[in-house]
């Protein structure tokens, strides 16, 4: 997958990278990284030397026929782990195990502490669970990763991706270890994701946000739901003033008559 994928990928989209010598050649660590678009998970492999294993949503590995096989296969072999999502509180104990699980293993773990894409380019405010609860139970390294104008090749909603330079930057070895075993304590869980939301700004140059991206996704629906409701009564109001209008000239011209 390295070789086909992650070489196509390179050679194609050409990405830049800034801060390779931060990746450690060898024992685990946590990437946190932004996540602006379904790419981003293709990408930092790409230009990685060492495989990166992220979490992914069980319905990539469990689609029935022949091409839920073929996806299931290529999630895989890019170092997806499936993840069942349908509870909220299920779907995070998992997530959590299955980074510990990557993190004995001596390799290294992917997340998105934003946990889920940005909805307008942004970066938004950090979820405590996941991140914080691998690192201080684990003892690993969190590096920072910063994904740029990845949002700008493959939009939400976009297949097909448009042809130009991501770039990538990797941030310095942040180090909880002195934290280990407190990952009980919310106030710890909530300021290690903020001490590493804040790396993440400085590489990425975001504009920082402080909401879920969630909660950003559901305002957003919410206005442009808004919109199109005030969109159609606007049409429907237009309509009936014209429906007016035409019966006013109507009864004029019967008046005439």
């Amino acid at each position: 997958m390295k070789f086909s994928i992650g070489g196509s990928l390179k050679l194609a989209f050409r990405p830049w990278v800034e801060g390779l010598e931060n990746i450690p050649a060898e024992g685990p660590a946590i990437l946190a990284s932004n996540h602006l678009s379904f790419s981003d998970s293709f990408f930092l492999p790409a230009v990685l030397d060492r495989k990166v294993t992220f979490i992914a949503k069980a319905e990539y590995f469990t689609t029935p026929g022949v091409k839920g096989k073929l996806t299931a296969a290529f999630f895989k072999g890019v170092g997806q782990l499936p993840v069942d999502r349908s509870g909220a509180r299920g779907a995070g104990e998992a997530a959590i195990k299955s980074g510990i699980e990557v993190i004995e293993r001596g390799e290294l773990f992917g997340i998105y502490p934003e946990g889920t894409r940005s909805p307008d380019g942004r970066l938004y405010r950090g979820k405590p669970g996941g991140l914080a609860r691998v690192a201080l139970a684990t003892g690993a390294p969190v590096i920072p990763v910063a994904m740029i104008d990845t949002e700008k090749i493959q939009p939400p909603g976009k297949v097909v991706p448009k042809l130009m330079r991501p770039g990538i930057r990797i941030g310095k070895p942040l180090d909880f270890s002195r934290y280990k075993g407190m990952d009980g304590d919310r106030f710890i869980l909530r300021s290690v994701t903020d001490e590493v939301m804040y790396e993440i700004m400085k590489l990425s140059g975001q504009e920082y946000v402080d909401i879920y991206a969630t909660a950003a996704k559901r305002q957003i629906a919410d206005a442009e739901k808004a919109a199109k409701e005030a969109e159609k009564a606007a049409k429907e109001a237009g309509k009936a003033e014209l429906a007016a209008k035409e019966a006013e000239m109507a009864a004029k011209d019967e008046g005439a008559q």
